[in-house]
C-alpha cells in the first residue's frame, strides 16, 4: 500500500384490488429500503487542538489521528468495481473549521491531467477530487467543494435532487482555502472549510451526510467513497455516506462586503463626451443561527459579471439567458419553481432589468435557511425607475417606473427525495401604485425507491385588466435506472396566466412529452463506453387543440472511453403551425399554415481533455415552406494550464418561399490565469444580424468568496451600413469600470 507519511488500510377480493395492493406494498418497501443507511460507509471526524497548516503537503503528524476513508468504487467506466488507484481521505476539525486531507495515489503520476488554473473551472475534463457535505442530513441539499492538481477552488450548492441528480448552483462562492502538491506517488489536496461558510442544524454533536468523488481523466474514470450508480452523480445527496462525531460550534457572525467603483462611459449616439461616475455600496450576510442567514444589499452593482453569450433566434419565442449576478445566485435553488426555461414562476433576471435596460437596485434583503424542518426563503428588492436619453433632444425621458419585487418560499422536505412547497411572487409599481402582478404556486415531488420520481406544480397569477383563468399546472413522471431512462410530462397554461417576475416564452397552450432511452454498455470493448439509443416526442397545442409545434426525435449516441461523443444522424419529424404571419427575418415572412418537415441532425465532440478539441452540431432539412442547413462548431485549445481559448461559430442558411437569408454569429474567448485567483478574460462576439462587434474584457484579482479587484472594459462597435442609432460604422458604446470589493468577518 502506498504511503507518504503512513498507510491504512385475500382470495375473494377482486384481482385488480390485489394487484394494486401488491404494487403499493412493493413501492413502499423500495422506498423504505432506499432510506436505509446501514449499507452506507461512515467516517468519524477527529477534534484537534492544533490545526494543520494548509500547504497541500499532508506531512504533519496530526493527520495520523484520523482513520481514513478508503475503498472508492467506480461508477464509470466499470460500474461497481473498485477504483483503479488508491485514495485515502481524513477529516479533522477544531472550533472554527473543518480540515479535509486527500491522498490521491497514482501509479502513473506523469499521466495526471491537471487542467486549467481558473477558479470554478470544470473538473470533468481533468483529474479532480470533490467533497459533498449534507450538513442537515436531509438527503436533498448540500455543499460541494473540490479541486484539481493545479489547486483551483471549485464550489457550489446542491438543491433537492430528482430523477437524475440534483440541481447544482456553481455560482455560489464560499470562503475557504485549498492547497495541493504532487510527487512520485500521486497528488495531494488539503482543505480548510470554516464553519462560518456552512449552514447546519443545532446540537452539540452532529452527523452529516458525506461523500467524496475522484476523477482520473486519462481513464475517464469516476469513483465515489459512498457508491453511486452510473445513472446518477455526486449531487444525488440521498446516496451519501455519514460523517459522525462532529461537534459543530454554535456561533453568530456577520460578513460585510463593501465595494467602491469608478467608471467612465460614453454613448456615441448622444451629444457630449464621456460620463464619469463613482459609486459605493455593498452586501452583508448576518448569521441568525447556524441554519438561518439574512443577506442585505445596498446600491448593488454587478459590473464584474461576464457578458451574456449571444445566440441566433429562428423561433417566434423569446430566448432564455441564465442569471449570472451573484446576489441572486446564492440559494437560488430554494426559489426555483416551475418548468425550467418554460414556465419559471420566479426568474431573477426580471429584477433590475427593464426591457433590456438596467434598472439600478437601490436595496434588497434575503432571508434563507431552516426553521425546524421547514426550508424558508424570503426576498425583497427595490429597483429604481429607468430613464433614457432621447437621441434627438438629449433629454432624459421615463422608460419604466420604479418597482418593488418580493418572493416568499416554503419547502417541507419528506423522506426519500420527496417534498411539498409553496411560493408567492409579487411586483408592485412604487411610483404611484398603479399596477401590480401576483403569482401563487404550489409544488411537490414524490420519490419512490431510487428510480421513480413524480413531481408537479400548480400556479395562478393576478394582474389587473387581464381576463381568463390565469393558471398553469404541470405533472411529470420520471424513471431512471442503470439501463433505462424515461419520462412522461403534461403541462397546461391557460389564458391570462402572466408571471411577470417569471419566464414564460409561450402563452395559452397544452404540452405533452414522452421519452425513452436505453443505455447499452460494452464491457469487453475498451475504447467504447456506451451506446444510448433513444426516442422522444414533444408537442405544443393551442387550447382549442391546434398543433403549434411538434418534435419527434429518433437517435443513437455513442460515448467513447476517452470522453469523445458521436451521434448517428438523428431523424427529426418537425411540425410548426402558424395562425398568423411570422416575420422570421427582415422582409422574409412565413404565411399562416401547418408545416410538416423532416430533418437530419448530427452532433459530436472530440476528447474534451485534449489540448485541442472540437465540438458541434449540424442540422439539414425542411423548414417551414422551405429548407434550412447549418449549425454550430466550437474549437477550443489549451496551450498551457494557464492559457485557454475557444472560437464558437453559428451559421444558418434558410431558403423559404418568401426569400432566402443567412445568419452568422462568432464568439472568441481567451482566458489567461496567472494564478487560480488572478485572471484576464475576454469575450469578443460578432452578430451579422445587428452587424455589431462587442468586446468584454475582465481582469480579476480575487481574495476570497469571489471578492477582490476587478477591471472591466466593454466596447460595442457597429460594422457595416448605418445602424439604428444613425452611426455608419465605428463605436456605439464604450465603458471602463474599476471595482474593488473586500470581505470582512465580524464576530464568530
Amino acid at each position: 500500500m502506498h504511503s507518504r507519511l503512513f498507510s491504512s488500510s385475500s382470495a375473494n377480493r377482486p384481482a385488480a384490488w390485489l394487484s394494486a395492493s401488491a404494487v403499493l406494498t412493493v413501492l413502499a418497501a423500495t422506498t423504505v429500503l432506499a432510506q436505509a443507511p446501514s449499507s452506507r460507509p461512515a467516517l468519524r471526524a477527529v477534534r484537534v487542538e492544533a490545526a494543520p497548516v494548509i500547504d497541500g503537503r499532508l506531512d504533519e503528524q496530526v493527520w495520523q489521528r484520523a482513520r481514513p476513508a478508503t475503498d472508492f468504487v467506480q461508477s464509470a467506466p466499470q460500474d461497481g468495481s473498485l477504483a483503479s488507484e488508491q485514495t485515502e481521505v481524513r477529516i479533522l476539525y477544531d472550533t472554527v473549521a473543518l480540515y479535509i486531507g486527500a491522498w490521491l495515489f497514482d501509479s502513473d503520476p506523469n499521466g495526471i491531467i491537471a487542467g486549467e488554473t481558473r477558479r470554478d473551472a470544470s473538473p470533468n475534463q481533468t483529474d479532480a477530487f470533490l467533497i459533498l457535505l449534507d450538513t442537515f442530513l436531509d438527503g436533498q441539499n448540500g455543499f460541494v467543494f473540490g479541486t484539481t492538481p493545479n489547486g483551483i477552488e471549485y464550489d457550489g450548492q446542491v438543491s433537492p435532487d430528482g430523477g437524475g441528480g440534483g440541481g447544482f448552483n456553481l455560482n455560489w462562492d464560499g470562503s475557504w482555502t485549498v492547497a495541493t502538491s504532487r510527487d512520485g506517488n500521486g497528488w495531494y489536496a488539503e482543505f480548510r472549510i470554516p464553519f462560518s461558510t456552512l449552514r447546519y442544524g443545532s446540537g452539540e454533536v452532529q452527523t452529516w451526510g458525506l461523500n467524496f468523488s475522484r476523477r482520473i481523466r486519462r481513464r475517464n474514470e469516476q469513483s465515489f467513497w459512498s457508491p453511486i450508480p452510473r445513472q446518477f452523480d455526486l449531487y444525488r445527496v440521498s446516496l451519501a455516506g455519514r460523517l459522525h462525531d462532529l461537534e459543530a460550534p454554535f456561533r453568530l457572525s456577520t460578513t460585510v462586503i463593501p465595494y467602491v467603483l469608478g467608471s467612465g462611459k460614453r454613448n456615441y449616439s448622444l451629444p457630449g463626451g464621456a460620463e464619469f461616475n463613482g459609486e459605493v455600496g455593498g452586501d452583508a450576510k448576518i448569521a441568525l443561527g447556524p441554519s438561518l442567514s439574512l443577506d442585505l444589499t445596498v446600491n448593488t452593482d454587478f459590473a464584474q459579471v461576464e457578458a451574456d453569450d449571444q445566440a441566433i433566434n429562428l423561433t417566434r419565442f423569446n430566448l432564455f439567458f441564465p442569471e449570472k449576478r451573484p446576489f441572486f445566485l446564492e440559494n437560488a435553488g430554494i426559489f426555483a419553481v416551475g418548468t425550467s426555461q418554460a414556465t419559471d414562476l420566479f426568474f431573477s433576471r426580471r429584477i433590475g432589468i427593464e426591457r433590456g435596460l438596467e434598472a439600478p437596485i437601490l436595496a434588497g434583503t434575503r432571508l434563507t435557511g431552516r426553521v425546524g424542518e421547514t426550508i424558508v426563503g424570503l426576498m425583497n428588492v427595490q429597483a429604481r425607475g429607468v430613464e433614457v436619453d432621447d437621441p434627438i433632444t438629449g433629454q432624459r425621458t421615463p422608460w419604466s417606473p420604479a418597482n418593488n419585487f418580493s418572493v416568499a418560499r416554503v419547502i417541507r422536505e419528506l423522506p426519500n427525495r420527496s417534498r411539498l412547497g409553496a411560493i408567492f411572487v409579487s411586483r408592485l409599481n412604487t411610483d404611484d401604485g398603479s399596477d401590480y402582478n401576483l403569482t401563487f404556486g404550489l409544488d411537490g415531488r414524490l420519490g419512490v425507491g431510487t428510480a421513480w420520481t413524480i413531481d408537479g406544480y400548480a400556479a395562478r397569477t393576478s394582474t389587473p385588466g387581464l381576463d381568463g383563468g390565469q393558471y398553469a399546472a404541470s405533472a411529470n413522471v420520471g424513471y431512471n435506472t442503470a439501463n433505462w431512462n424515461s419520462s412522461v410530462s403534461y403541462r397546461e397554461v391557460v389564458e391570462g396566466f402572466n408571471p411577470e417576475v417569471g419566464f414564460l416564452p409561450r402563452t395559452e397552450y397544452r404540452f405533452l412529452s414522452a421519452s425513452l432511452m436505453r443505455r447499452v454498455r460494452f464491457e469487453n470493448t475498451p475504447w467504447l463506453y456506451e451506446w444510448r439509443p433513444h426516442i422522444s416526442y414533444r408537442e405544443h397545442f393551442a387550447l382549442d387543440g391546434f398543433s403549434e409545434s411538434r418534435f419527434i426525435h429518433i437517435d443513437g449516441h455513442f460515448q467513447f472511453a476517452n470522453g469523445a461523443f458521436f451521434q448517428l444522424p438523428a431523424v427529426n419529424f418537425v411540425r410548426e403551425g402558424l395562425r398568423e404571419p411570422f416575420e422570421i427575418s427582415p422582409g422574409v415572412v412565413v404565411p399562416p399554415g401547418t408545416y410538416d418537415n423532416f430533418e437530419w441532425g448530427f452532433a459530436y465532440n472530440s476528447n474534451l481533455s485534449a489540448p485541442l478539441r472540437i465540438e458541434g452540431r449540424l442540422d439539414i432539412g425542411g423548414f417551414y415552406n422551405g429548407t434550412r442547413k447549418g449549425g454550430s462548431a466550437t474549437v477550443s485549445g489549451q496551450l498551457t494550464d494557464a492559457l485557454v481559448s475557444s472560437l464558437r461559430v453559428q451559421y444558418h442558411d434558410v431558403d423559404l418561399d418568401s426569400g432566402r437569408f443567412q445568419t452568422a454569429l462568432a464568439a472568441l474567448r481567451v482566458a489567461y490565469s496567472f494564478t487560480p485567483r488572478i485572471y484576464l478574460q475576454s469575450l469578443i462576439q460578432y452578430n451579422d444580424r445587428s452587424r455589431n462587434l462587442s468586446s468584454n474584457v475582465r481582469f480579476g484579482w480575487l481574495t476570497t468568496a469571489g471578492t477582490g479587484l476587478f477591471v472591466v472594459f466593454n466596447d460595442l462597435e457597429h460594422v457595416g451600413p448605418v445602424s439604428r442609432t444613425g452611426i455608419d460604422g465605428g463605436p456605439l458604446e464604450r465603458a471602463l469600470i474599476i471595482k474593488f470589493t473586500r470581505q470582512f468577518m465580524l464576530g464568530g
